[in-house]
């Protein structure tokens, strides 16, 4: 068997088709290629052809996978929950996230820092309620106290600008579904009250 074609695709110029005896075999992107070694003309055996198949496998998970972290950083364990929902073996999922990790493109603690700025910033959520969403994702304790203890934002600050702010809205001039609300964002029923009241 031989390399008959080596062709850039249409749709995804940063992909290459390989044609064996004239037939197209599998696609592969332009970084896989130039590591791999292949060339048109090269004579490949069976066993060689599937090296490059599931290699290309992978290469194309780990760039689905970059796309889904420029979109928004994700924790290790939403990334392995991803690759497992596609169906890809734990040894080739095992294979990218140490890739992710080699290039810095996954980091647990920079996505929890990430992670509270976002939430304190754009929901004024509690460091109660944050703490339990990085859980949902599997962040380390360890790492979900050290960011919430660099995070300077104060609970009390928060809850009191936030009371101003839902207070400007008819649905929470009734001070019980104000309170509800607030308690469902994880702040603490006497510290709700508290900022309610005054």
């Amino acid at each position: 068997m031989r390399i008959t074609a080596i062709k850039q695709q249409v749709k995804d110029h940063s992909r290459y088709s390989i044609f064996i005896d004239d037939v197209f075999s599998f696609g592969i992107s332009e970084t896989a290629l130039i590591e791999s070694g292949i060339t048109k003309g090269q004579e490949i055996s069976e066993d060689q052809i599937a090296e490059f198949k599931d290699s290309a496998a992978v290469d194309d998970a780990y760039n689905k996978t970059l796309g889904l972290i420029a979109r928004r950083l994700r924790s290790e364990w939403e990334i392995r929950d991803y690759l497992k929902r596609k169906h890809y073996d734990i040894e080739n999922i095992n294979l990218i996230i140490a890739r992710l990790y080699k290039r810095n493109w996954l980091n647990d603690e920079a996505f929890a820092r990430m992670w509270v700025e976002n939430r304190r910033l754009l929901r004024s959520a509690s460091a109660r309620r944050i703490s339990q969403e990085l859980k949902a994702k599997h962040v380390s304790d360890t790492i979900i106290q050290k960011v919430l203890e660099e995070d300077s934002t104060e609970d009390n600050t928060i809850l009191t600008t936030l009371v101003e702010r839902k207070r400007k809205q008819t649905r929470y001039q009734d001070d019980q579904k104000l309170l509800a609300y607030l308690i469902r964002q994880g702040y603490n029923y006497q510290d709700v009250k508290q900022a309610i009241e005054n």
